[in-house]
Formats: C-alpha cells, sequence, structure tokens
C-alpha cells in the first residue's frame, strides 16, 4: 500500500513546470482533456509520486486559490534543505518559514508555490529521544498560537 497525494491548481501545465525546476519532478503521464485542461499530470518526486490536475469547477475539483487556502502541507525529506529551498525560491516559490533547525531534530522550512500549495522542507540533522521532543514541544507551544 502507498499514499499519494492529487493536488488541484489553476495551471496544471504551468505547474508540472514549476515543480520540476522547484523540486526535480520527473513528469510520468498526462492525461488531457477535449477542452486542454489536464485531468491528471503524474509527476516523480525523488521517491515519491505527485498528481495534479487542473480545476474543474463544474465538478467541484478546486485549487486553493479558489477555496480560500488550503489545510494540506506536502512534506519533502531531502539530503540538502539549503539547496532545496533555495532552488524553490528561484523557482517561484514563498518563504512562509525560514530554514532553521528546530527540536525534533531536523533543519526544517516551509514553502508556499504559486499554486497555493504549501510544502515543508526537512533535513534530518540528528535523532532525538522521543521524550525530548514532546517536552520541547510542550514548551515550544505553551506559549500558545502565534498570529
Amino acid at each position: 500500500m502507498s499514499i499519494t497525494p492529487h493536488i488541484v491548481v489553476q495551471g496544471a501545465e504551468r505547474a508540472a513546470a514549476f515543480y520540476r525546476d522547484a523540486f526535480g519532478a520527473e513528469e510520468l503521464d498526462r492525461i488531457p482533456t477535449p477542452d486542454g485542461r489536464l485531468m491528471s499530470v503524474q509527476l516523480r518526486i525523488g521517491d515519491g509520486m505527485l498528481h495534479l490536475a487542473d480545476e474543474f469547477p463544474e465538478m467541484g475539483v478546486l485549487a486553493p486559490p479558489s477555496i480560500g487556502g488550503t489545510a494540506v502541507v506536502l512534506a519533502l525529506d531531502v539530503a540538502d534543505a539549503e539547496a532545496v529551498f533555495a532552488q524553490a525560491i528561484t523557482a517561484g516559490a514563498q518563504v512562509r518559514q525560514p530554514l532553521a533547525d528546530m527540536f525534533w531534530g531536523d533543519r526544517h522550512g516551509q514553502l508556499e508555490d504559486p499554486f497555493g500549495h504549501r510544502w515543508n522542507v526537512g533535513q534530518h540533522l540528528r535523532d532525538v529521544p522521543h521524550d525530548e521532543v514532546v517536552a520541547a514541544a510542550a514548551i515550544a507551544f505553551a506559549a500558545g498560537p502565534t498570529r
């Protein structure tokens, strides 16, 4: 069993090019519709798969800008977070959270792509015992959410 995200964008053709430039995605397949939209573009990013599609409002298939944002964050585990972050920014991603060394042992940051999808970029730096991560999380969140 595996799980493959299937995301919706406004402009699947442009999105496929962005994911190629930002994250080194390799396009494996695409399924166009008669009106020129893309029902599916199958991409490989590293060891994972990503499907993307154009919006189909008539079917209730909408991208983040059409629904006021996204509740989903896609995570990339990478060998060099600095390089991936820089490459994605050059391709057009915006920084939501700068890269920093985190209490759970990763170098981590978050980007938003030009299509409204959020991406965590993480590079594992060190193993941290679970009880230490839980204790650090309690301290980090003790002040409540930041706005």
